[in-house]
């Protein structure tokens, strides 16, 4: 037996079993507490194999060995003495957990990439002590100094949940002036990176909204955060579980370091021109048929280019606003011009599970409810939410292949900026150009079976992109 380092190892002919530093501790503790030494280990092993168990009960061990200490010694000699034997690996007790280790400085290197900074661009991240801020955001301030960008750190935004003690009208009489203080404080930030976390409610966060709505700036902010924060990321379909964290963490990964978001972004151009030809007519097997036009509203397209140069270009406030992983196509109709049906699967308002549920529009406005069950739910939603909450918001159309639905055991990645995805949305659509200026915003019902066209052309076929 022979200490090196952090290895103890123990030679035996051709075997070797090598153990890594507290786990050696551990074995060789544990050794002793079963009545054995490691002096003897080779003895132990030779006398096993020559006469089992009984050899080593009668020869070795100390006659007044609780014999469930001689269970366990002879149990721990068997797992011990296995070893790298000639054209064999070494055997583990205990298979590793399959577990993903995300490539934080490559996602780092990715997100300044699309910032595409000027050097001296003064570069903000807005963090909650997750694990984006601990892994993630020293990766991106070092990308961020190599770009020649200046690191400004990270402003941390008051992480939920809060705790129980803290009373909530103490934070909403809070908000207002720290928002105030803050657009001060931040008016010299040309780019903002909000990870996990961080949400409009946050002072800091509406702070840099109020700063991104001020006339011809190139100032802008990347979301980069796929938890926490609001809404989550990933959508079940109904009688579909979700898959784990990990296995969603790689979707999101491969979507970031692969995506052609110039590919995409040039679909989504061809799209938009199509979409303004004519009547928009989205139906679904469900029993969906919405009609509207979008005319020459603002359309935001997610196609991933955070540059300068990008944002003094922006219509509306989500066009500074740049999400990673990219790939939606956002567009708030002529709320005159909406009319027909929205059917949803199996959904929730208010809390509440909701079956069978049909909302009619006239005008942009919901007119009748119905609904197999929980009507009750989604009219105590619409009231919950004020006026406006009645009224189309958005239409939506997701373009990542990367992020498309997948055919074995679906869900919907990403927000539905998969490919084929349709997002339809109720409430205040300011931030896109649209007129409909209150009303909370209920913006997560995706739909993955649609079917969209204008006139002749078909833009999407039952869940996928087919042109123009």
């Amino acid at each position: 037996m022979k200490r090196d380092g952090c290895f103890i190892t123990i030679r035996r002919g051709s075997s070797t079993c090598s153990r890594r530093g507290s786990q050696a501790e551990q074995a060789l503790r544990s050794a002793r507490y079963g009545c054995w030494y490691a002096p003897r280990f080779a003895r132990l092993i030779a006398m096993m194999r020559k006469g089992g168990f009984t050899a080593l009960r009668s020869s070795v061990l100390p006659v007044d060995c609780p014999p469930a200490r001689v269970v366990f010694a002879f149990a721990l000699l068997m797992v011990s003495s296995t070893g790298n034997t000639a054209g064999r690996p070494p055997v583990s007790a205990a298979p590793p957990i399959a577990q993903l280790t995300l490539d934080w400085p490559a996602l780092a290197e990715r997100v300044v990439q699309h910032l595409a900074l000027v050097p001296g661009e003064r570069v903000l991240s807005l963090c909650a002590g997750d694990r984006f801020q601990r892994e993630f955001e020293p990766h991106l301030r070092y990308a961020v100094m190599k770009a020649g960008g200046v690191d400004l750190g990270c402003l941390e935004v008051l992480a939920e949940p809060l705790p129980q003690a803290f009373d909530p009208q103490v934070i909403q009489r809070g908000t207002s002036p720290a928002r105030e203080a803050l657009r001060g404080v931040l008016r010299d930030v040309d780019a903002a990176v909000m990870l996990a976390g961080a949400a409009p409610k946050h002072p800091a966060y509406a702070a840099l909204q109020d700063l991104l709505r001020q006339g011809n700036s190139a100032r802008r902010t990347v979301h980069f955060h796929w938890e926490g924060g609001g809404q989550p990321s990933a959508v079940a379909i109904a009688g579909q579980p979700l898959p784990p964290q990990h296995l969603i963490d790689a979707v999101y990964q491969r979507a970031v370091l692969r995506e052609d978001c110039a590919a995409i972004g040039a679909a989504q151009r061809r799209v938009e021109a199509a979409l303004r030809r004519g009547e928009v007519r989205v139906k679904t097997p469900l029993g969906t048929d919405l009609r509207f036009r979008v005319g020459d509203r603002p359309m935001n397209l997610q196609d991933g280019d955070a540059s300068a140069a990008r944002a003094r270009t922006a219509k509306v406030l989500v066009d500074r606003e740049v999400e990673l992983p990219c790939g939606v196509l956002r567009v708030a109709p002529l709320e005159e011009s909406v009319s027909g049906i929205i059917a949803y699967p199996v959904t929730q308002w208010d809390g509440r599970p909701v079956e069978g549920l049909k909302l009619h529009f006239e005008k942009g406005r919901v007119t009748r409810i119905e609904a197999a069950a929980g009507r009750e739910a989604v009219e105590a939603a619409l009231r919950s939410g004020g006026p406006g909450s009645e009224a189309f918001r958005e239409f939506a159309l997701g373009f990542n292949p990367e992020l498309a639905v997948p055919e074995r055991n679906p869900w919907i990645p990403y927000y539905g900026y998969g490919s084929g995805v349709v997002r339809l949305a109720l409430g205040d659509n300011t931030e896109l150009g649209g007129n409909v200026t209150s009303g909370r915003p209920r913006w997560w019902d995706l739909f993955v079976d649609t079917t969209v066209s204008v006139g002749d052309t078909v833009l999407v076929r039952s869940g996928k992109l087919t042109g123009p």
